[in-house]
């Protein structure tokens, strides 16, 4: 998913024209419903300055995408996943991974 999202760039940053939001860091995690960027309210579903989903240290990435998953929507908040990960065996991503 990373792959697709942001070319598995930590410090990627995608505006947004249709609605004003953007995307941010290796898995284009999505401003202001799941983090807060500046002024522009939302939910900060995260809690987490979108900021810091741009660290080459994933902590807060991989944090806050453990939450969108666990969302009613799950990971069919990335159009990357849809496209290329749902329904796709994956095994060689996870292999060794325990899961």
């Amino acid at each position: 998913m990373a792959a697709h999202e942001s070319s598995s760039n930590t410090q990627a940053t995608n505006h947004n024209s249709w609605d004003g939001s953007a995307d941010f860091g290796i898995f284009q995690i999505n401003s202001p419903y799941w983090c807060r960027n500046g002024d522009e309210g939302g939910s900060d579903v995260c809690q987490i300055p979108c900021s810091d989903l741009l660290s080459s240290n994933l902590s807060a990435d991989v944090e806050c995408t453990k939450i969108i998953a666990q969302d009613s929507n799950g990971m069919s908040a990335w159009v990357a996943w849809t496209s290329y990960g749902q329904g796709q065996d994956l095994w060689q991503y996870v292999e060794g991974c325990g899961v």
